[in-house]
């Protein structure tokens, strides 16, 4: 018979609101769009914590998800999660039944891998993009955060203006992150794409030499400032999705020694 310390009263009688595991990686089968993706996530999965228990039962947070992914790995390919998110509410619905708590939270960190056709020998290209998916449950109410991470190019246009079309250009890093209901129909590469066609170029993997003057030419009929992108992205955001919407543009400077950053959010 083994001494649950958990169940202990604690020294110090103060409530935690998150407390849990971090920097798990495991692995993850995804249904999305009829094809079945394998991912190796990260997750951080947390639970509130009473001011009269000492600590949480940690492996049943571990539990909660090899059990989500064994049911994943070994079910039919039409019962496999068909999102990360609800991948993530199948693991705070395994935790309801194993361990008491008034809020829960899954955080999951992956990269998403999607085919782009280059812009001129229209050759197949895999392009990552940084991606993570949270859920929040509290009481009755389900809420969830996407984000979404993007790599993209842009060209100067004060530069350009100042120095006979001439201009010093730069990769951009993009976030879009937004608030919803669990409800809410978004898919993760709509929010990519709402990115991707804000910059002066998108970025490629794959270039053939046709391809990089095409990109290269690209940039400098459309030159944007950081600003330019950031509320070229924000305006889409919040016409398309419904929620709250964060963006963050980050232009690492190719002349100078600092970067740029431009955010906007309502």
């Amino acid at each position: 018979m083994y001494i649950e310390t958990q169940e202990e009263e604690p020294e110090i009688k103060i409530p935690l609101p998150r407390v849990g595991i971090t920097n798990l990686k495991t692995i993850a089968k995804i249904n999305w769009k009829g094809r079945v993706y394998t991912f190796i996530p990260t997750f951080e999965v947390t639970i509130d914590l009473a001011e009269e228990k000492k600590g949480i039962h940690m492996s049943r947070l571990v539990e909660s998800i090899t059990e989500a992914m064994s049911e994943a790995v070994e079910e039919e390919v039409k019962r496999i999660h068909t999102s990360l998110e609800e991948l993530a509410l199948s693991i705070i619905q395994r935790i309801e039944k194993k361990h008491p708590h008034r809020r829960a939270e899954v955080w999951i960190k992956t990269t998403l891998i999607l085919e782009r056709e280059t812009p001129s020998s229209k050759k197949i290209s895999y392009e990552p993009y940084d991606v993570e998916v949270g859920v929040i449950k509290e009481k009755n109410s389900i809420k969830k955060v996407l984000k979404v991470r993007v790599i993209g190019n842009t060209a100067c246009p004060h530069a350009m203006v100042n120095n006979q079309g001439k201009t010093h250009i730069q990769r951009a890093i993009a976030e879009l992150e937004i608030i919803t209901n669990f409800e809410e129909d978004i898919a993760l590469e709509d929010m990519i794409d709402v990115v991707e066609s804000s910059f002066s170029s998108p970025t490629y993997t794959l270039l053939k030499t046709s391809d990089e003057n095409a990109v290269v030419r690209r940039m400098y009929e459309n030159p944007k400032f950081v600003e330019d992108v950031a509320r070229e992205i924000f305006a889409k955001a919040i016409e398309k999705f419904r929620g709250k919407v964060h963006v963050k543009v980050i232009s690492n400077e190719s002349i100078h020694k600092h970067d740029v950053i431009a955010e906007a959010w309502n």
